[in-house]
């Protein structure tokens, strides 16, 4: 057998008259059947098995399956074995126009600027046809608007959309529907075709200028408003939306430009007048403005069109109001002296009414400022009388709710009543060995007073001690005072202790004075001038000692005294059995020795104290017929007093008693160490 290819079969057609051709190479009276296998084969494709012709018994759709492989085997009727070799043979289902375009995105949306030029491209939008495109034109598409002209147009080939009309204004038409076909068979009669629906919205361009509502504006404002209140809005509208619609807001001309400002409203559009600077409806009670609406985004493609903004007129009128009063000043300064008589007149304020009625006014202090309540103050005239800083109050009489409140600064002029005198109690120094017109002391006054000048003193001694043959003084340019020796040699034995009276006098009108006196103390120094010593009491030490050196000389002073308190320990622990504790046997004992009476000189010599206390004022009795060598010693508080001894002029003396004969010698040794 050849195969034979059956092919260019119709889809949608039942039957197909086709047959296998069959040649027997084998003649015989065999009887021959038909069979057939492959796609289709029996469900789709059916074989006459005497004839051999093959039937479609199903409706065939090239979209679903184009073609279909087929085999067909000849056998022998009775028993089914082949006769030949299969034959496979292939069923091409030929296409016909059965689908219509379609468009599977739409419907569909665009944006095109408004006021655009004639062809400015808008979208492009595409259809799909199922049939075959390289067999027949059942695929060739061809596109045409059905609804949407004459503002767009299309391509019918590419589908490119365009704006047919220029300058579409979006302001007088904002959307616009499109209906597009595509039709196959390259747009002849009997072609499918398909719709679908493209809107067409115009964007917006700033090519409308802000125009205000109306050319005039009336607004009231009370003359007593609060800065920074909005007093009135005015509206610039424009056609254009977002930003394209944005103005900005300027007063550009008018009497008020400087008691008035507007601010533009983002989100309403619109310029809010605003008061800057207070109102007086005495002084004006009417205002023009020019206000102007600008255009912020300008587009200048279409600036040739004119400038995009507008002007509006806008009249304020000021509403009188009941004012407070109003002071002729914003502050106070007065001044008044101290030493101000009570109820004096120090100053005085003014106030008036502003309103149109002018209300008397009535005076007042503010006592929180003035708790003391030092001053007062005349309710009708505003005079005020003593005294610091206070807040005067002004109250209309007719409306008491009406007050103003000012600050008056009263200042207390100083007036000399306080003489001057020495800064601190001084006291000066002066060596023994000093020099002639050595500075001895420098001293400085002060004075209560609180001149404008400032203080400034003068020096002077008291006329009976202008010629002090001891000391003079000497005016620094500080103005303080320098002390000095006329003369050197002055001995502290001789005078210890001078008197210098200083007369202090201010420069005020009239001017004080004062005498203070600086007490001078005569002193023995160190050869360098080093202060040591002013009387045997009192040691200065030197000035300028290191505390070093300090804490050495306290733990030497320490060293000495604990030796000290040793030794008068041991030296009483020495003479302890010659100390007679009973008073009584004081009085009883008679002390008897051989030397020659010195009369006055030998009872002024011998202190019978030292019987009772052997030891003396730590271990220490002075002679008294004998001067010491220093001027000034330390006074020494005797602890028992002097007792009259029996026969002190006469030559031999006995003692009764016998124990103190035995002790006679120790007594003796004892009264020569005195």
């Amino acid at each position: 057998y050849i195969p034979v290819i059956i092919s260019s079969q119709k889809e949608n057609m039942i039957q197909i008259s086709s047959n296998t051709n069959t040649i027997n190479l084998d003649p015989g009276s065999k009887k021959i059947k038909y069979i057939l296998s492959g796609d289709g084969a029996g469900t789709i494709f059916q074989i006459n098995d005497i004839t051999g012709d093959i039937h479609a018994i199903k409706r065939l759709d090239r979209e679903e399956k184009a073609e279909y492989t087929l085999t067909a085997q000849a056998v022998d009727w009775e028993t089914n074995k082949p006769l030949e070799p299969p034959s496979e043979f292939i069923i091409k289902v030929q296409d016909i126009n059965d689908n219509a375009p379609e468009f599977l995105n739409g419907p569909y949306h665009a944006t095109v600027p408004e006021m655009s030029i004639l062809g400015t491209s808008v979208t492009n939008v595409t259809a799909t046809d199922a049939d075959d495109p390289v067999y027949g034109n059942s695929a060739k598409l061809v596109y045409s608007i059905l609804e949407g002209q004459p503002y767009f147009s299309i391509e019918p080939e590419t589908a490119i959309i365009k704006t047919a009309l220029p300058n579409m204004d979006r302001e007088a038409k904002e959307e616009y529907l499109v209906v597009i076909q595509a039709k196959d068979m390259g747009g002849h009669s009997g072609g499918l075709s398909g719709t679908t629906t493209l809107t067409v919205t115009l964007s917006d361009v700033n090519d409308n200028p802000p125009k205000f509502a109306q050319s005039l504006y009336h607004f009231s404002v009370p003359e007593d408003v609060v800065l920074g209140t909005a007093i009135g809005r005015v509206k610039a509208n424009d056609q254009d939306i977002g930003e394209n619609a944005q103005s900005s807001y300027d007063i550009i001309d008018g009497d008020g430009t400087a008691l008035f400002e507007i601010t533009s409203d983002a989100q309403a559009q619109d310029g809010i007048i605003r008061l800057r600077k207070p109102l007086d409806f005495e002084t004006k009670k009417s205002y023009t403005l020019k206000v102007e609406a600008a255009n912020i985004h300008i587009d200048p493609r279409f600036s040739s069109r004119g400038p995009f903004k507008d002007t509006a007129t806008v009249k304020i009128v000021v509403e009188d109001a009941d004012e407070p009063p109003v002071f002729s000043s914003p502050t106070y300064l007065l001044e008044v002296h101290e030493n101000a008589a009570l109820n004096s007149v120090i100053g005085q304020v003014t106030a008036r009414d502003p309103d149109v009625t002018a209300s008397p006014i009535r005076f007042s202090i503010d006592r929180h400022t003035d708790l003391e309540r030092q001053f007062n103050i005349n309710a009708d005239d505003g005079k005020i009388t003593v005294w610091h800083n206070i807040t005067i109050i002004a109250t209309e009489i007719r409306n008491h709710s009406q007050i103003s409140r000012v600050p008056v600064a009263i200042k207390v002029l100083d007036v000399n009543d306080n003489a001057p005198e020495f800064a601190s109690e001084y006291e000066a120094f002066l060596c023994e060995n000093g020099k002639p017109g050595q500075v001895i002391q420098t001293v400085s006054a002060m004075d209560k007073d609180d001149p404008k000048n400032g203080h400034y003193f003068l020096y002077s001694l008291l006329p009976e001690m202008a010629n002090n043959p001891n000391f003079t003084i000497k005016k620094n340019e500080d103005n303080s005072l320098s002390i000095l020796a006329k003369h050197n040699g002055f001995n502290r034995q001789k005078q210890e202790v001078y008197l210098l009276p200083i007369v202090i006098s201010d420069s005020g009108n009239p001017p004080l004075s004062s005498t203070s006196t600086l007490t001078i103390r005569v002193c023995g120094c160190s050869s360098d001038g080093v202060v040591q010593s002013c009387n045997v009491e009192a040691y200065v030490l030197p000035i300028g000692l290191s505390m070093g050196a300090l804490i050495a000389i306290l733990a030497c002073i320490i060293l000495l005294l604990v030796i000290v308190v040793l030794f008068v320990t041991l030296r009483r622990h020495k003479n302890e059995p010659l100390i007679i504790k009973d008073d009584e046997d004081v009085r009883e004992n008679i002390i008897r020795y051989d030397d020659e009476g010195g009369g006055e000189e030998d009872t002024e010599a011998f202190d019978i104290a030292t019987l009772q206390n052997p030891d003396g004022i730590n271990g220490f009795l002075p002679r008294k017929d004998i001067k010491p060598d220093l001027q000034f010693m330390p006074r020494l508080q005797k602890r028992v007093a002097r007792r009259s001894i029996t026969g002190c002029c006469m030559k031999k003396k006995t003692v009764e008693n016998s124990d103190f004969n035995e002790q006679r010698p120790a007594l003796q040794k004892e009264k020569r160490g005195y």
